[in-house]
């Protein structure tokens, strides 16, 4: 069983926690579900990398403003249903790459990642996720303890 490397734009299987979920009280994500590598920092030589994640969801997000639908072409390529899906760019998991919550795709007990969202999807992801970091609108939660806060 081996992991992949994280890189920005791959989507990955993985156990979210939501922000809300955290402030309750909750250190496990409800269930796995695809989320898009936004930045990957490199550690000291020997050290793992720490990796953010935004999640990807069926549920139309409440603020239209911070999420991004993902083309139905798209949903194909990676191998998502073809459910409406949006990636919210609020709300962020940071954690050591592969961590505890790293999950293998549904059906495919030996691959964790669904594939690399495209360059032109992926640069207006990143400069809404900028934006919204800046402005202090994005939550935060650290999913373990070598995570950079």
């Amino acid at each position: 069983m081996e992991f992949p490397q994280p890189e920005i734009g791959l989507v990955i299987s993985y156990s979210y926690l939501w922000s809300d979920e955290a402030e309750a009280g909750h250190v496990e994500g409800r269930k796995s579900r695809p989320c898009a590598i936004v930045l990957v920092v490199q550690q000291a030589e020997g050290k793992a990398p720490v990796v953010t994640v935004v999640p990807i969801t069926h549920s139309p997000h409440r603020n239209p403003e911070a999420a991004i639908e993902i083309p139905l072409a798209i949903k194909r390529h990676l191998g998502l249903d073809d459910q409406p899906s949006w990636i919210v760019l609020e709300d962020f998991n940071v954690f050591t790459w592969p961590g505890y919550d790293l999950r293998p795709v549904p059906g495919q007990k030996d691959r964790y990642h669904y594939g690399l969202l495209p360059p032109r999807l992926f640069e207006g992801i990143i400069r809404k996720f900028s934006e919204l970091r800046r402005q202090g609108r994005a939550a935060h939660t650290s999913r373990d303890d070598e995570a950079i806060r």
